[in-house]
């Protein structure tokens, strides 16, 4: 089997995208420290929450949403836990299974970060693309998430471990 090596345009391409992203989750990560004292996982894993039903969600399908694996979502749950902006349940239906549930004192938090995380994303990020780079933004993302998550053997990294499930409806 040849190596397909990457092309100038694509060696280009590939670097530019790794800097943008190592800068770009940095720059999150050290606005929600200095306004929180949480990382840009935790902050996503309330945000999260707080757009489900009930503010609550089987960990399965909130590691598959954070795209974490479920041992690191739950170290961050437990840690969000302890600081009072989540709690856990287990499945009534499935003795395996929990559920992460976002507390009025999480809900909170939320609220008084996210307006500058929003701030962070626009001038990270938004504030230096046109309308149109954005929809190209848009749709180069989706489709290589739609690539990775998808059922495609040629592209699909083998066991995901987000999208593995249990047999259970609250694992």
């Amino acid at each position: 089997m040849t190596t397909r090596w990457l092309t100038s345009d694509e060696q280009r391409a590939w670097r530019a995208y790794v800097a943008a992203s190592q800068l770009l989750e940095d720059a999150l990560d050290r606005q929600l420290q200095q306004e929180a004292g949480m990382p840009h996982l935790y902050y996503s894993i309330l945000a999260n929450l707080s757009e489900a039903p009930d503010r609550r969600l089987r960990m399965t399908d909130l590691a598959e949403r954070t795209k974490i694996t479920r041992s690191r979502l739950t170290y961050a749950v437990t840690r969000l836990e302890k600081d009072g902006a989540v709690r856990r349940e287990g499945c009534p239906s499935d003795k395996r299974g929990s559920i992460a549930i976002l507390t009025d004192e999480g809900m909170t938090l939320l609220e008084r970060v996210a307006p500058g995380h929003v701030k962070t994303v626009r001038a990270t990020l938004f504030d230096h693309l046109t309308a149109e780079q954005v929809g190209q933004l848009e749709e180069i993302c989706a489709g290589v998430a739609r690539a990775l998550e998808g059922d495609d053997p040629q592209t699909t990294p083998d066991g995901v471990p987000w999208r593995r499930r249990s047999s259970g409806p609250c694992a």
